[in-house]
């Protein structure tokens, strides 16, 4: 338990259901739906709708999506793979003519095509209860009357002025009066709420054909863009068989390559080998072992992980045991590794959603545009913001994530689901781009070794490797800060916080729902 006279907050209990996300507006969202008949696949829709709308920094229907869905709290976990392709015309040649060395971060090369409302309607016809227009509506009225912009939302939105500035349609849009709104401003965005009348009327046609997606190519091909209508009204998102590692008697779901979810699979069973149980859990020792499983993973990730074409045989070598040993050889635990490239990782915006209904239907979802405003490309009639994703890829044509026609590129959202005896147990998943991987290991060690709740697992000080320091979160120890130098760690203070997370502890025995939503963001986990 807590310390009750320290400051934080106790998790969320209650018996029904609950829904964890980063923004108050998406959690009540979901709790509404909840209560008026739908499950938890409907809530988890209407969530991200919503934060599409008020979180636009960090999600959008010009993303993709994931998802991980346990029906009825079975340990049967259906993944979606929600995420979009380069367009057809998109190649290693095309771009190298353009004089690019890499895929830009901005602008229309960066942008490929959003899978999310795809993943949406697929989710909801298979899944849901509701039909699009009732789980859509919130988002719709939040677009057209308004919303309060939330401290962490305006946090990120300031850091990216000039970014939207350079865009004429997310100028007007996203920098009224010429700069980004303050937490406690209200804005709106009229031409979304028409975009998504549009859709809960058509449904995904409503988007990847017709006027939306006319105004989309337009604006695409007016910046240089290769996509067509014909790139957007193939996309298609699907169904795929989820991958998974034993952890202290739970069994951890991840989403295949293209999703990097991999990667923290294969970090849990480097942490697998020392008793994490004996050490302080903000302590040296434990950060020095995250720190170095993380770097030797993301190596992995980087040379190995794409498109699931790109990726035969990867998952099967990088879940071996012999693997595991083979990395866990590289370690030093008492010294920093020095014969590691820099992975050249960074942060990135995402909303991550855990929802629990009354029939125990487990989702675990995620919803991004990749950097804060994807592309920073706005389309003008729709006000579709366009993801960067494309920023993901490589212009080595011997890279396994090299553009090409029709491919999807490494992707870093990833939603995580537990399970146990036959049995869904925590819906779980932690934002932040490249951080996520670390974040996931971090909140499930935080749980399952160090017997923490599921708020204070997520409350815990972090800390992440990013272009070769170890940055630190000011809740981590001093101590434990110069510990990591003594072992060979350049260690920097984090100028934001790492991520953001939410997750829900399902207790079989007992009836009850526990769920936790990091302080890091501006959200919540609320039951009934």
């Amino acid at each position: 338990m807590r310390d009750l006279q320290a400051p934080g907050r106790s998790p969320a209990r209650s018996m029904s259901a609950m829904a964890a996300t980063s923004h108050p507006l998406s959690t009540m969202a979901a709790l509404d739906i909840l209560r008026a008949g739908g499950n938890a696949m409907d809530a988890a829709i209407c969530a991200s709708a919503v934060q599409a709308v008020v979180e636009p920094q960090s999600t959008g229907i010009g993303g993709d999506c994931f998802a991980l869905y346990c029906p009825a709290g079975s340990d049967e976990v259906i993944a979606f793979n929600g995420s979009g392709r380069a367009p057809k015309a998109a190649t290693v040649e095309s771009y190298r003519a353009l004089g690019l060395e890499s895929v830009p971060k901005l602008g229309a090369h960066s942008v490929t095509i959003p899978g999310a409302i795809d993943g949406w309607c697929q989710l909801l016809r298979d899944h849901g209860r509701l039909d699009l227009a009732t789980v859509l509506a919130p988002a719709i009225h939040y677009a057209e009357n308004g919303y309060v912009v939330h401290d962490r939302v305006a946090f990120d939105w300031k850091d990216v002025e000039a970014d939207l500035a350079a865009d004429p349609h997310s100028a007007r849009i996203f920098l009224p009066d010429g700069k980004a709104p303050s937490a406690g401003d209200i804005h709106r965005q009229p031409e979304l709420a028409e975009t998504l009348r549009r859709i809960a009327e058509h449904g995904r046609e409503g988007f990847y054909e017709g006027p939306v997606a006319e105004d989309m190519v337009n604006r695409l091909q007016e910046l240089g863009g290769v996509h067509t209508l014909e790139d957007f009204a193939a996309t298609k998102g699907d169904y795929v068989t989820p991958i998974s590692a034993e952890y202290q008697g739970l069994r951890i779901h991840q989403v295949p390559p293209n999703n990097q979810g991999l990667t923290a699979l294969v970090m849990l069973n480097l942490m697998a080998q020392h008793d994490l149980k004996a050490l302080d859990p903000t302590g040296v020792e434990k950060f020095h072992l995250e720190i170095e499983t993380g770097r030797l993973a993301f190596r992995e990730r980087n040379n190995r992980i794409s498109d699931p074409a790109a990726s035969a045989g990867v998952v099967e070598e990088m879940l071996s045991d012999a693997f595991t040993q083979q990395l866990s050889a590289e370690m030093d635990p008492s010294r920093a590794m020095d014969h590691l490239r820099d992975a050249e990782l960074s942060m990135s915006d995402t909303v991550y959603i855990s929802i629990v209904d009354e029939d125990r239907n487990a989702v675990s979802f995620i919803n991004s545009t990749y950097y804060s405003f994807g592309s920073a490309v706005t389309a003008p009639k729709s006000g579709v913001v366009l993801q960067n994703r494309g920023h993901s890829f490589k212009l080595d044509p011997a890279h396994p994530n090299a553009i090409a026609p029709n491919k999807r590129p490494l992707h870093t959202i990833m939603p995580g689901m537990a399970t146990k005896d036959g049995r869904a147990v925590m819906p779980f998943g932690v934002m932040g781009g490249d951080y996520q991987p670390f974040g996931h290991v971090h909140l499930l060690t935080n749980l399952l070794d160090h017997g923490m709740d599921v708020q204070e697992a997520i409350d815990c000080p972090r800390v992440f490797f990013e272009n070769g320091a170890v940055v630190a979160e000011t809740g981590v120890p001093e101590a434990s800060v110069q510990g990591l130098k003594d072992k060979g760690h350049k260690v920097i203070a984090a100028e934001a916080p790492h991520g953001g997370a939410q997750a829900i502890w399902i207790d079989w025995e007992q009836g009850t729902l526990t769920g936790g939503s990091d302080p890091r963001k501006d959200g919540m986990a609320l039951g009934y």
